[in-house]
């Protein structure tokens, strides 16, 4: 299409786009200099544009072997996040000797993590793939709503966990957490991870554009300023998001189990007795297990923090020819946090690994009689509990 074509139909789009406008007299260029503050006031105004146009072909359309690759990834992550933790609630839940005040806080993260697998990351990873949004537009609100607020309350979640270790073992005398007290923190989790993601719900908005060779529907979030990543608010945004939700979080957690490393092993010098040295190792194991959840959970999320804050100062980035794999790569990786948990469980928690075994012997047999050698495990898990519990009593009623 040559350029004597091209004006007379621009020209006539744009009059077409500022229909409410006296535009009837104006010129070529006075329209290009009206129509730049038009679009960035609103981004439907560029799309309609687009449209008028029809400029360009569909873009983010990888090859099928690509999205078939891509599919088997997300799909295999996303299967065990959903098995994963709801193996993690049902153990908690169906066995009265695992509803501690630390497992209640557990149940809360894999319910948060089990929300972000089946209400954002399976959807997302459709939009990702296809570039295209076929679930509408109150599908999207709920979608990215459901991100921000499940992955603030999966972080929130962290922190009260290591609230709770850090008052048990630097400051074992202190009043512990009841399940009040816990069940209280839980709601105040969930209502400030709500007011951190509300802008998700009020923003989203989908838009559906037309190209040469076909069309698709965007899901995105409608700043009053325009949109990622030219939308200055949804970058302060961002940011506030990342303080919020990675940096200080992470810094706090960081700081609090380094105090519980350092209690417990200033716990072993001096006399002790063999109950209180195993005291020691159990607790040593917990904060062990959960300064690998803290690493894990930083390491997920670092990459695709980093890519949204870079992506703002550098536009040319998000247009680059592997831009759309690159992103999958650290979408899947932030995805697969809630993948881990429930393997880490498994691995360094003896409770959580039998329980595990439980349903694996299970789902291979028929028959719902549990092997003797696990039967002995629970047995001896509930006995050591017993054992414990008592012993505890005795020394803080002698304290």
């Amino acid at each position: 299409m040559d350029a004597e074509i091209d004006i007379p139909k621009f020209v006539n789009c744009t009059r077409q786009l500022l229909s409410h406008e006296k535009t009837d007299n104006l010129n070529f260029t006075q329209l290009l200099d009206l129509l730049p503050s038009k679009i960035l006031d609103d981004i439907s105004l560029k799309v309609t544009l687009g449209n008028c146009m029809g400029l360009g072909e569909r873009p983010y359309r990888p090859p099928w072997w690509g999205q078939l690759a891509w599919f088997v990834v997300f799909m295999t992550m996303l299967l065990v996040a959903v098995l994963g933790n709801t193996l993690v609630i049902w153990i908690v839940l169906a066995h009265r000797r695992m509803r501690t005040v630390t497992n209640c806080f557990l149940v809360n993260l894999a319910v948060a993590d089990l929300l972000m697998a089946t209400l954002n990351g399976a959807p997302n990873f459709v939009f990702l793939v296809t570039a295209d949004w076929p679930f509408g537009a109150a599908t999207c609100t709920a979608s990215n709503f459901t991100a921000n607020l499940t992955v603030s309350a999966g972080v929130f979640t962290l922190v009260a966990i290591t609230v709770d270790r850090y008052v048990a073992i630097v400051k074992p005398l202190q009043h512990r957490l009841s399940r009040r007290v816990a069940r209280s923190a839980l709601l105040s989790v969930w209502a400030a991870s709500a007011l951190l993601a509300l802008p998700s719900l009020l923003y989203s908005d989908t838009y559906r554009k037309k190209y040469i060779n076909g069309e698709r529907e965007i899901c995105f979030i409608k700043w009053p300023d325009g949109s990622y990543p030219t939308s200055r608010t949804d970058y302060i945004y961002n940011l506030v998001f990342l303080g919020v939700t990675y940096v200080v979080p992470t810094a706090v957690m960081v700081w609090a189990y380094a105090q519980m490393s350092a209690a417990l092993r200033g716990r072993a010098i001096g006399e002790c007795t063999h109950h209180q040295m195993q005291v020691v190792r159990a607790k040593r194991k917990v904060v062990r297990m959960f300064v690998l959840v803290v690493v894990v959970f930083a390491l997920c999320w670092l990459p695709y923090h980093a890519y949204f804050v870079l992506v703002y100062h550098h536009q040319a980035l998000a247009s680059a020819p592997f831009a759309q794999h690159i992103y999958l790569a650290f979408y899947w990786l932030a995805m697969a946090n809630s993948m881990f948990n429930p393997l880490i469980y498994y691995w360094m928690n003896n409770k959580f690994r039998i329980y595990f075994q439980m349903v694996l012997c299970r789902c291979k047999s028929t028959s719902t009689e549990i092997p003797n050698d696990l039967k002995k495990q629970l047995e001896l898990n509930k006995s050591l509990s017993v054992s414990r519990h008592t012993r505890d009593a005795s020394i803080f009623s002698r304290a």
